[in-house]
This record gives structure tokens, sequence and C-alpha cells, in this order.
């Protein structure tokens, strides 16, 4: 990906295709790592602005401290001074990973007495029938 990366800021067919807007996108990830962009996600381009989208405060902070690199960085990728601030603003979401779902378990197995377990269930059955 870093190298896509590379390729796009420095060829001029590239340059002709695609805006300025997408280049930098995709310079992004190429510029930071899997793992910054995974947690902040280039929203778009104000004139020479990149305009970051982070999860909390913490990132926000962090990433403002390297702001500096992060741009250096962008120019070797990009090749040019194309971005020459960064904006970080709180709003991505983070996504929490899928969970399988497991099957409800009876309310009645909480009951420890077998014989009031039975009663109960019994009690339900004929409420709901």
């Amino acid at each position: 990906m870093e190298r896509a990366g590379r390729l796009l800021g420095k060829s001029k067919s590239a340059l002709s295709c695609l805006s300025p807007e997408e280049l930098a996108k995709a310079a992004w990830r190429a510029a930071v790592g899997k793992r910054i962009a995974s947690r902040a996600v280039a929203v778009s381009l104000v004139r020479s602005r990149l305009v970051i989208e982070v999860e909390d405060e913490i990132w926000r902070k962090n990433l403002w401290t390297l702001r500096g690199q992060i741009l250096r960085k962008l120019d070797e990728v990009f090749g040019s001074g194309v971005v020459t601030e960064l904006e970080f603003r709180l709003g991505l979401t983070r996504r929490m990973p899928q969970r399988e779902e497991r099957p409800v378990r009876d309310e009645a197995d909480h009951i420890e007495d077998p014989v009031l377990r039975s009663l109960y269930r019994t009690a339900r059955r004929r409420a709901t029938a």
C-alpha cells in the first residue's frame, strides 16, 4: 500500500485523473501506516488542509504532537506540497467486532431448587396458555 501511495503521488497520469483530495486520502494511509490509519481517517482536503477524523481526544492530542513528522512523511509519499496543514477532528466511531450470538438461557435455570424450578415453569406455561 505504501508503494502504491508513492507511485500515485509521483505519477503524472494519476495526477491528471485523480483530484488532489483523492490523492491526499490515498497518501494518508501510506504516510501513517495501517495502525494509525485504522484509528484516524482522512476525510477531506480543504485548500491545503487535510481534515482527519479520529476516534477520541487522546488520539487527537497524540497525532497533533506528531503533525510535523506526518506532514514530512506526506510530502515524501505524495511528492509535492499539496498538504501543508493537518486538522484533527473528533468523530470517528470505533466499530466493535461482531460477536457470535449465544442462545438465550431459560430464566428458570437460575432457580437452584429443582421443585421450585418445576413449579415456576408450570406456572409460566399456564399463564401464557
